[in-house]
């Protein structure tokens, strides 16, 4: 392909000394690939004389076709190193245990069927910490609340249901459906999100403060400590998909609802395999609002 890239470098700078000179090689050598290329197509491509250099007329009909030709190839090879990149690619994600032990399984599964030799890398945290974690570079990027990640730029996933969990004997199991008012006044776990908490923001909204007895930042431990009569709590709807801790869960009025997203600092300068598994989730996630609406 260099006699291609040769000529059009010949073109662009209307002298085959610059062009030697920009490229690294001699004269002669440029002189003997454009010839090679004459010979290829059976035809003169530049005219030579004391004023400089030009374009034949059969060199004015190749020069588009010609130039198609080198880029095409110069994209060809930026796909091949992307690959080669993506084939030892280290995917480094910050996120929080509702994301990491419910949606991270099944789309790193899927993506390695693609990409069977990327790794993947998980950092937990809550918003605030996983918001540090991108901007000081140690994840490539991270699942949070896009209101908590200022200067980052975000990209919204799906809303996410909050419930009430309360003891198996706890007067409100009774109930069908729990307000914040009624969880206001009972011994409350809260699950630590960082500086942006959707559920105080909730009980705020409507002038409540919870009675919070515990500051816990795994959503699990929040559940044996439910199971064991410790408190009550507010979790999300999909963390709690196939536990086998008892206790009861409550629909919330009026509703908590979350929304959860991923965060990055400039998409543009993340790692290749990073970049792909990105667009991979993203599409998966609008497939899934196609689908279910």
């Amino acid at each position: 392909m260099n006699r291609y890239y040769v000529f059009l470098k010949v073109i662009e700078n209307g002298s085959f000394t610059k062009a030697a000179s920009e490229l690294g090689y001699t004269q002669s050598a440029i002189s003997q690939m454009v010839q090679a290329l004459e010979e290829e197509l059976g035809t003169t491509l530049i005219s030579r004389s004391r004023k400089g250099i030009s374009l034949t007329p059969d060199g004015e009909e190749f020069l588009p076709f010609i130039t198609r030709v080198a880029n095409s190839h110069a994209e060809l090879l930026e796909k091949s190193r992307e690959m080669q990149g993506l084939a030892s690619g280290n995917i480094r994600i910050g996120t929080f245990t509702s994301v990491s032990s419910n949606w991270l399984p099944t789309l790193m599964k899927d993506f390695k069927k693609l990409y069977p030799s990327v790794h993947f890398h998980l950092q937990q945290g809550e918003y605030t910490s996983i918001v540090e974690y991108i901007k000081e570079g140690s994840v490539d990027f991270g699942f949070v609340n896009p209101d908590a990640a200022d200067g980052l730029e975000t990209v919204a996933l799906k809303q996410d249901n909050m419930l009430a969990i309360l003891p198996e004997n706890h007067p409100l199991a009774k109930k069908e459906i729990v307000t914040l008012e009624e969880l206001s006044k009972e011994p409350f776990i809260l699950i630590e999100e960082g500086d942006l908490n959707e559920i105080l923001n909730s009980f705020a909204a409507y002038g409540l403060q919870p009675n919070i007895q515990y500051r816990v930042i795994d959503d699990y431990t929040i559940m044996s400590m439910v199971e064991n009569g410790l408190g009550i709590s507010v979790l999300s709807e999909m963390v709690m998909k196939k536990v086998r801790y008892r206790f009861v869960i409550k629909e919330i009025t009026p509703p908590i609802i979350r929304t959860i997203g991923i965060a990055y600092k400039n998409k543009k300068t993340l790692p290749i395999a990073s970049r792909y598994f990105i667009d991979f989730l993203i599409e998966r996630f609008e497939n899934e609002r196609h689908i279910f609406g």
